[in-house]
């Protein structure tokens, strides 16, 4: 098997904002085609971490998902809590134009943002009740552990943080894969995770007989967490 430059590879995992954004609108202008007819074979815990949300049915939470993608999440999201103010944030306009499709032009409480979610912008700082990450930590990189800080930001007092994401591998051959994909497996999300929130859910499943672990958490946000 031919090996990967390991400079290439870092470099496809530590763009600077602008750069990321750019690269993954490219890698998404193609992808945002296949995105749901493929997918579904290996992105795992996505319909379960949705579940593990801690509110009532009639219940009217604002949920922001960033890395909305197609909106089957939000899709969910509005059947779980039909009266939740829903906000999707993306960088991609082609993967905003299948979940506009998808969620459905008649439903005025569902937002759909283009643009990333960054550091400096204090539009949600302390407006949300839940931030779902699905999939999308693990390719926003090195900035990942700067928007779990800002995460914590916007959550309101006993806000919730849902993530579901690739966590580690024992295969070298596969993290080169995933990193020509621009995702970073380190098993890097949950001791950040663990550190910003009072666990609810914290669990890593493996994949396909162990190529590959899931991490599948939730947690809320306490005062006494610096």
């Amino acid at each position: 098997m031919v090996q990967q430059d390991p400079e290439y590879l870092q470099s496809r995992l530590t763009n600077e904002p602008d750069a990321q954004g750019e690269a993954m609108r490219r890698y998404y202008r193609f992808h945002a085609m296949i995105y749901d007819l493929t997918r579904w074979t290996f992105l795992f815990g996505r319909r379960k971490v949705l579940t593990r949300l801690p509110f009532q049915n009639q219940s009217a939470p604002v949920i922001l998902e960033v890395g909305c993608g197609t909106g089957k999440n939000l899709k969910m999201l509005r059947r779980l809590y039909p009266q939740a103010r829903l906000i999707g944030m993306d960088v991609s306009a082609e993967m905003l134009d299948k979940a506009r499709k998808t969620v459905g032009p008649y439903d005025p409480l569902t937002e759909l943002i283009q643009k990333p979610y960054t550091p400096d912008d204090s539009t949600l700082t302390g407006q949300l009740d839940a931030i779902l990450f699905s999939y999308s930590l693990t390719m926003i990189n090195p900035q990942w552990k700067d928007l779990l800080q800002k995460a914590r930001e916007d959550l309101k007092p006993g806000g919730v943080i849902a993530a579901v994401d690739f966590h580690d591998s024992p295969f070298q051959w596969f993290k080169t894969h995933m990193a020509n994909n621009h995702v970073k497996m380190e098993g890097h999300l949950k001791p950040v995770l663990e550190s910003l929130f009072s666990p609810i859910t914290n669990t890593v499943k493996h994949a396909y007989f162990g190529i590959w672990q899931y991490l599948l958490f939730t947690g809320r946000k306490e005062a006494s967490h610096s």
